[in-house]
């Protein structure tokens, strides 16, 4: 693997403050959950689908969505979680997320590769719809797997350029096939995406002849750019300049 598979460290962080300017509605006859943030000034044709953590459609993540709005990006964040994300209070005492991803909360809800593909696909057919046809995406933790795989030949390179936050579960072979510009955001501290694991995917990179960048952050862990504590003037600046990386690429090569 690019990346290793979720861990406790994918779960745990900080909620932040402020107020969501987006809407929460839904697509595809009713059947999938989004948050939409729309821009005053848009970029004509252009779109950000945002591909969350494990925590879905979130405070944390709409305030992020809000903000590539602001940016002049029509945004999407999907429930690529069939309303089963783990912003919802409720887990049993024995919780364990690779159980969770494998089979859902209830055991009858997976989420794995076939059925966040058709998720993250309804989500692209309605940016298309909508008139978008360069369409980037951002990803976040478990939410990188499937930037990836969108850029691949194999799934039309649906999504032209991606950003990647503290990327888990991404296989080497993903990553391989992607045909288009990639970043990368990564935390000092990652059991998730460790040093290894970080000079493997500069290497695909590479070999693949794409765009990329890979930026460290010295001072964090897992998951500081979308739920690190902005109390903490080193997560604060980390999360921003991780924001800033992304909107920045998406500018220069969507």
């Amino acid at each position: 693997m690019a990346s290793n598979p979720p861990g406790k460290c994918c779960t745990v962080g900080v909620k932040h403050q402020g107020d969501q300017t987006g809407t929460h509605t839904t697509i595809d006859n009713g059947s999938l959950d989004v948050y939409i943030a729309k821009p005053a000034d848009p970029k004509a044709g252009k779109a950000i689908l945002f591909i969350p953590d494990v925590m879905g459609i979130s405070q944390n993540a709409n305030l992020l969505a809000d903000q590539l709005a602001a940016n002049g990006y029509y945004t999407l964040i999907p429930d690529i979680f069939n309303k089963d994300s783990l912003s919802n209070p409720w887990r049993p005492e024995n919780f364990n997320l690779l159980e969770w991803i494998q089979h859902g909360m209830k055991g009858d809800n997976p989420h794995t590769a076939p059925e966040v593909d058709a998720i993250v696909l309804k989500a692209l057919d309605y940016l298309n719809e909508q008139g978008y046809k360069d369409i980037a995406a951002v990803g976040y933790c478990f939410g990188a797997k499937y930037v990836v795989r969108f850029m691949s030949e194999e799934k039309g390179t649906r999504i032209k350029a991606g950003f990647l936050a503290h990327p888990s579960f991404v296989d080497e072979a993903e990553l391989e096939a992607v045909k288009g510009p990639v970043s990368i955001a990564a935390a000092e501290t990652d059991s998730i995406f460790p040093v290894e694991k970080r000079h493997k995917s500069e290497e695909i990179l590479k070999a693949a002849k794409v765009p990329y960048q890979i930026n460290l952050f010295s001072g964090v862990s897992h998951g500081f750019a979308v739920r690190g504590d902005p109390n903490i003037p080193q997560e604060k600046w980390a999360k921003e300049r991780a924001f800033e990386q992304a909107v920045q690429w998406f500018n220069f090569h969507l």
